[in-house]
């Protein structure tokens, strides 16, 4: 049985690793990637000699198959990430950290010691958790996350510096326009889940030393071939299965590439994504002497331009290096690029040593780095209908709303090993 991955981003890697790792006789498995680096949109670049990201990227203690999947191909967890309990702090305004406490009193705890929020607030955001555990984390209908914290009578303030950051961080799509449910399954399988659930994995690697390029030694390890700077022109259904760019046909063929791809590969399911908007994702990279530094790897800017700052000295060893990160859609997005560094550097100057400026700064823009997570969108299930023919990405649904995951590494993955389970199953019946 030959099988084919298109795409070697994070889905279809992980598609490729699941179906090695059970090791069928005669079993081929070829990946090919039109990029010369792995990783897709989560992926590493050269900027002014420095190996940084495309856009910087955390995951939960709740990533399980993401963590999973490192560890069958060869890549710690505990070596590659750092991993603290969770801290939210947007300096002079609100700090929440998890104490090591077994769950739910992990979360109490975060909350009634949370400060920057009153205890009409505290008390708030205990009943909304609450409220969510007893639904068991289910909204129907599906609303905005903006008219769910309003049917809660959330507070403002906590609103602006909890459930806000929150749902642009890990939907990366504004309140006003983002599902509610989305949101509730990160919260039910992060926040109301064990203690260790919550913790935040900041990478102290790039994205595609993380899992793509140990997993792209693991293919080759086991019998599969991964080609690099391979783009896929052509994929057509003959007899003998699916013929791509005039090749040996292949019995099954996982399409994971970014959905808006589909048109130029398969022209037939482009009407399944045809309902999805996009989100962009911009990174600024502010390069100081090596004496600026942060009081905590990650940081939050409350109302400023910038959202959340990674120290990159105390992740990466890159010293002085300061990524500046903005989620979804905003007003960031009319300003030029020196414009937008100049401003995000006022407001990180304001949290390092005085007197330092970057000595540059580099502005990276991922113009559809997700798709816009918003109530009610028809998502595309992995089987296509064709047979043979396979979807995996982090827009493809699980088939249940309340497990599907938003935009993310850990719903791209999981994805991957959705499609490398179907395959399993469809050549056992």
């Amino acid at each position: 049985m030959h099988i084919a991955i298109i795409g070697a981003g994070y889905a279809g890697l992980a598609a490729a690793v699941e179906l090695l790792a059970q090791g069928k006789p005669g079993q081929t498995v070829t990946v090919f990637e039109a990029s010369r680096t792995l990783g897709g949109r989560a992926r590493a670049v050269e900027l002014n000699g420095m190996t940084v990201d495309n856009g910087q990227h955390i995951l939960l203690g709740a990533c399980s198959q993401t963590l999973r999947l490192m560890q069958m191909v060869g890549a710690d967890p505990k070596q590659l990430f750092k991993r603290r309990p969770l801290h939210l702090e947007f300096p002079g305004e609100f700090h929440l950290s998890a104490p090591r406490l077994p769950a739910p009193l992990h979360l109490l705890a975060a909350l009634v010691c949370a400060q920057g929020l009153d205890w009409r607030e505290k008390r708030a955001a205990i009943r909304l958790m609450q409220g969510l555990q007893g639904k068991h984390f289910m909204i129907s209908p599906d609303s905005s996350v903006t008219a769910w914290l309003n049917a809660n009578r959330a507070p403002s303030r906590q609103r602006r510096l909890l459930w806000e950051p929150l749902c642009v961080a890990a939907l990366n799509t504004p309140a006003d326009q983002a599902s509610a449910q989305m949101l509730a399954n990160v919260l039910r399988d992060s926040l109301a889940s064990h203690r260790a659930a919550s913790d935040l994995l900041i990478p102290q690697v790039n994205l595609s030393a993380l899992f793509p390029e140990p997993a792209a030694a693991f293919i080759t390890r086991h019998g599969g071939r991964l080609h690099r700077s391979q783009r896929v022109t052509s994929l057509a259904q003959t007899s003998q299965g699916w013929r791509i760019n005039d090749q040996v046909p292949f019995d099954h063929v996982v399409l994971a590439v970014a959905p808006y791809h589909l048109a130029a590969i398969a022209p037939g399911l482009a009407a399944c994504v045809q309902a999805f908007t996009w989100e962009p994702i911009v990174t600024s990279y502010l390069a100081y002497p090596a004496a600026a530094h942060l009081s905590h790897p990650m940081l939050g800017i409350a109302d400023g331009l910038a959202q959340w700052l990674f120290d990159r000295g105390q992740l990466g060893g890159q010293a002085g290096l300061i990524a500046a990160v903005i989620s979804a859609r905003g007003r960031h997005l009319d300003l030029p690029n020196h414009q937008l560094e100049a401003q995000i550097h006022q407001e990180i100057a304001k949290l390092i040593p005085a007197g330092l400026a970057p000595h540059h700064t580099r502005t990276l823009i991922e113009k559809r780095a997700t798709f816009s997570c918003t109530p009610g969108l028809v998502r595309p299930a992995a089987d296509t209908g064709l047979p043979g023919l396979w979807l995996a990405g982090d827009y493809v649904t699980s088939g249940d709303i309340t497990q599907d995951y938003p935009a993310t590494i850990e719903g791209a993955v999981r994805s991957g090993v959705r499609a490398a389970q179907r395959i399993r199953a469809a050549t056992e019946n």
